[in-house]
C-alpha cells in the first residue's frame, strides 16, 4: 500500500486540499475552493472534509498535516479562534479530522506551516532562520529558528499581523488599534481605496475604469493593477499598505535578526512598486548591519499545503512515511 500524506489548508476565503506521496514534489491530486459565504466552523469543516474525500478518491491517508488560518494551541491540538469565520473558538480540530478520516493528524497556525514549507521546499531553502509573512485576507507570520518552527511560550509567535504600527490608528478586527493587518491586508486596503474614491470623485480614473465605476467591486488586485498603471490614488493606498508592512518587518529584523524574510499571499503579488516601497520601509528601520534579504515566496499559494506535508512527515516520522519513495 502506498503511503499518502493529506495536506489541508483552512483559509479565511478559500480552502485547499492536496494528496502527495512522501518524498515527491508533485501533487497526486489537489483542489482549491472558495469558502461559502456565511460559513461557520461546522460548515467550514464539512466543506473541507468534502474536499479531502474528493482528492483522496477513495484512498485512506497515512497521515494528515493541517494549516489553519488563525491562532492554534499546538500542544493541545485545538484551534484557539478564527478572526474571519465564527465558531472556531476552542475547537478540537485534530480529533474531528482523525475521527472523520481515520488517520493521525497534526495542526498548526497557517503562518507557522507556510514558514516551514518555504524553508523546506521554497525561498528559504538552506536558511537556518527565516521569517515568513502572508499578506492576504489577513496578515500572518511564522518563524523558523534553527530549522524548526518556533512557536513561543504560548504558541503565539509570529502573529505579526497584530503588531501595533499606529497606536491611534483604525480599529482592527481583533479590537485593537493600528494593527499591521488593519493597515496592510487585502480587504482593508480595498476598503481604504473605496473610501478615497468616494471622497475624491475627480481622482482614481484608472482604478474606477478597472471596476467599471462600481466602487463595491474594488479589491486589492484592482488597486495594485491601477497603481502599476500610474493611478496616483491607487498608489497612495498601496504605498501606505507596503510601508506599514515594511515597518513591521524592520522591527522584526531588529528583534530576531533572521537570515531571510519571505513574503507570500495575494497582496505580495502587487507589483514592483509595492516591493520597492516595502523594502525601503523595512531598511529604513533596520539596524545598520542587520539587514537581510526580503523576497517573495517561491511556493505561492501552495506554501501552507507544502508546509502541512512537511509538518506531517516531521511529526509522524515514527510511521516511517515514504522513506522508500523516490524523489
Amino acid at each position: 500500500m502506498t503511503d499518502l500524506v493529506l495536506a489541508l489548508d483552512f483559509g479565511g476565503t478559500k480552502a485547499s486540499a492536496g494528496v502527495v506521496e512522501p518524498g515527491r514534489r508533485v501533487w497526486r491530486a489537489r483542489q482549491v475552493a472558495a469558502v461559502p459565504s456565511g460559513a461557520n466552523a461546522a460548515t467550514d469543516l464539512a466543506h473541507m472534509l468534502a474536499l479531502a474525500q474528493s482528492v483522496l478518491a477513495g484512498d485512506r491517508p497515512t497521515a494528515i498535516g493541517v494549516s489553519f488560518g488563525g491562532p492554534v494551541d499546538f500542544d493541545a491540538q485545538m484551534v484557539r479562534l478564527s478572526y474571519h469565520i465564527p465558531g472556531w473558538e476552542g475547537f478540537p480540530l485534530t480529533d474531528r479530522l482523525q475521527s472523520a478520516l481515520r488517520a493521525p493528524a497534526i495542526i498548526d497556525n497557517d503562518g507557522n506551516v507556510a514558514a516551514l514549507g518555504e524553508q523546506r521546499f521554497g525561498a528559504g531553502q538552506g536558511c537556518a532562520s527565516l521569517l515568513y509573512l502572508t499578506v492576504s485576507t489577513g496578515v500572518g507570520g511564522g518563524w523558523v529558528l534553527g530549522r524548526r518552527i518556533w512557536r513561543g511560550h504560548h504558541g503565539l509567535a509570529g502573529e505579526i499581523g497584530h503588531m501595533t504600527i499606529e497606536p491611534d490608528g483604525p480599529i482592527c478586527d481583533c479590537g485593537r488599534r493600528g494593527c499591521v493587518e488593519r493597515l496592510a491586508s487585502g480587504p482593508w486596503l480595498a476598503r481604504r481605496a473605496r473610501e478615497l474614491l468616494e471622497a475624491r470623485p475627480d481622482q482614481g480614473v484608472r482604478l474606477r475604469a478597472r471596476v467599471g465605476g462600481v466602487l463595491d467591486a474594488v479589491d486589492a488586485r484592482a488597486v495594485a493593477a491601477a497603481a502599476e498603471e500610474g493611478d496616483e490614488l491607487a498608489w497612495e493606498v498601496l504605498r501606505a499598505a507596503a510601508e506599514a508592512l515594511g515597518i513591521a518587518i524592520g522591527n522584526a529584523q531588529n528583534l530576531m535578526d533572521p537570515e531571510r524574510v519571505v513574503v507570500g499571499g495575494g497582496v505580495s503579488k502587487a507589483g514592483g512598486r509595492y516591493w520597492a516601497a516595502l523594502r525601503a520601509a523595512a531598511q529604513a528601520r533596520a539596524m545598520a548591519g542587520g539587514r537581510c534579504e526580503i523576497m517573495p515566496a517561491a511556493l505561492g499559494d501552495e506554501a501552507p499545503l507544502w508546509g502541512a506535508v512537511a509538518l506531517a512527515q516531521d511529526h509522524f516520522a515514527a510511521i516511517d512515511l515514504g522513506r522508500s519513495s523516490s524523489p
